[in-house]
């Protein structure tokens, strides 16, 4: 068992970042229930190699563990099942005030570019949602997915121009913007 301040430091370097470990667990794994299974025990991971973390930053040690642990728990139990079902109140984002219309628009443009990220494949929507949704930077990205940097790059090019090819047309100019 650690002593108290290894686990107060812990608690410091790791659990600020526990939204983004669940945000990446529930994008690869596709179920909010089985997302806060693989967080805990990612974090039983970090916790257990804790002693050995020199770096800085601990946000992107953190979602390299929960990224390896996904994709072991995705080995040991939906080897072929990597679709994402959307769930609106986790992955919807706040609204400010507006007409019905408005509001009605927004949300359905949305749930249109949420779920043209869920179908892209996996090795897209993982960089997609580091680079998107957790600000991660290309080297960040790459040291999390185990990726070199041009790999990041092309990938992101690539999941980016599936978006594009996906969403054009489907969302109206000046929609939500």
């Amino acid at each position: 068992m650690p002593e108290k301040a290894e686990l107060a430091r812990f608690e410091q370097v790791v659990l600020p970042h526990l939204g983004a470990a669940y945000n990446l667990a529930r994008w690869i794994i596709g179920n909010d229930h089985d997302a806060e299974d693989v967080v805990q025990e990612s974090c039983i991971r970090a916790l257990k190699f804790f002693g050995g973390f020199r770096g800085e930053n601990s946000r992107p040690w953190l979602l390299t563990i929960v990224r390896n642990t996904c994709f072991t728990w995705l080995r040991q139990n939906r080897v072929s099942e990597l679709s994402i079902e959307l769930d609106e109140e986790i992955h919807g984002r706040g609204r400010g005030p507006g007409n019905p219309e408005s509001i009605l628009l927004a949300a359905a443009q949305s749930e249109v570019v949420l779920k043209a990220i869920e179908e892209l494949p996996l090795e897209f929507r993982e960089v997609i949602i580091l680079r998107e949704m957790e600000d991660l930077s290309y080297k960040e990205i790459a040291d999390v997915a185990s990726i070199p940097v041009g790999t990041v790059m092309s990938r992101l090019a690539r999941a980016r121009s599936r978006l594009q090819e996906r969403l054009s047309g489907l969302i109206p100019a000046g929609v939500g913007a």
